[in-house]
């Protein structure tokens, strides 16, 4: 029996997933609503539609093809009234330049192996390989199991990026399939996790330490976000819970807040909560990175744009300490 999901994307040679150029493909759907979220297109697991006004002529074949008249083009721009919208697509098949676009692409679990699979050269000779990735992968449980299943099956280096809420039992039966895991550490403080991801953090603890009970190589991932994870005493607790828990963790990666996923919130009538939000500055990701080598935390690294003395300064890919 074949098995389907939605993914919104496939990103080829990206190489800030995991080791060498991979293909990151990205699943819908996430349980759950951090307020800094970056890939707001995946939250939702249904088909969203979308309006780019760069790529509108104004022919309005889209509002013509509407069976819901959910569509009204303004000098603002295009108004879709969702409650009215029945995400059929139509206005997307219309549209001669792509201004309108469904988001959440159907797809039997090895025919995307397949399509995956054409990138194993790239994966062969730099040592990379498939990140699944989301949302949360593991929103579609089944399907992302069957992709890792087929893309092992193909000798093909998988890793599994998560924020880790999900139960145990569905986190163990992908383990067998997958060569690395990229875990998200966010908030040590269950209350604050719960108040700024929506969900408390003890069952993502919990799947943390089943990762290093079955020794998985793991990286452990933290947002650096201003007013939410960037403060000493949240690092600080991540560190020691890896130094205490988690023997198998290889790297630590500090990822600095940026706010470029702006036109993301725009196209679905959402607002961003960190839209004026600086960057971080590169002193205090430093002082984090610091801290985190200080409790004994093995590989820190640091990666994304910070600002230093009104400048903008791009950190290496990823940048040690």
């Amino acid at each position: 029996m074949s098995v389907h999901g939605l993914i919104t994307n496939i990103q080829r040679t990206s190489t800030e997933d995991g080791p060498g150029i991979r293909t990151t493909v990205f699943l819908k759907g996430c349980p759950l609503r951090c307020e800094w979220c970056h890939n707001v297109e995946a939250i939702d697991p249904k088909p969203q539609l979308v309006w780019h006004g760069q790529k509108c002529i104004g022919d309005q074949a889209c509002i013509r093809t509407c069976p819901e008249h959910a569509l009204t083009l303004t000098r603002e721009g295009m108004v879709i009234d969702r409650e009215m919208c029945t995400v059929c697509g139509s206005c997307a098949e219309a549209c001669p330049t792509t201004a309108m676009e469904l988001i959440g692409e159907r797809w039997n679990a090895e025919d995307l192996v397949e399509e995956l699979a054409r990138d194993s050269v790239f994966f062969t000779t730099s040592g990379g390989g498939v990140t699944l990735s989301g949302g949360e992968t593991l929103y579609q449980p089944e399907f992302a199991i069957a992709v890792a299943r087929g893309l092992k099956e193909r000798g093909i280096h998988v890793a599994l990026d998560t924020c880790g809420y999900y139960s145990e039992k569905v986190l163990r039966s992908i383990l067998p399939y997958v060569d690395l895991v990229l875990y998200d550490l966010k908030i040590m403080d269950s209350e604050k996790h719960r108040k700024h991801t929506g969900v408390p953090n003890e069952r993502i603890l919990s799947n943390a330490r089943v990762l290093a009970e079955v020794s998985i190589p793991t990286w452990i991932r933290t947002p650096v976000i201003p007013g939410y994870t960037d403060d000493d005493d949240n690092i600080r607790a991540i560190a020691q819970f890896i130094k205490d828990n988690m023997p198998n963790v290889e790297r630590y990666d500090l990822l600095a807040f940026n706010n470029m996923c702006v036109d993301k919130y725009e196209m679905l009538g959402k607002r961003y909560a960190l839209k004026d939000a600086a960057l971080m500055d590169k002193k205090t990701m430093e002082r984090l990175s610091r801290i985190a080598r200080e409790i004994g935390v093995p590989n820190v690294q640091r990666s994304g744009m910070t600002r230093e003395e009104g400048k903008i300064v791009r950190i290496p890919q990823m940048e040690a300490g």
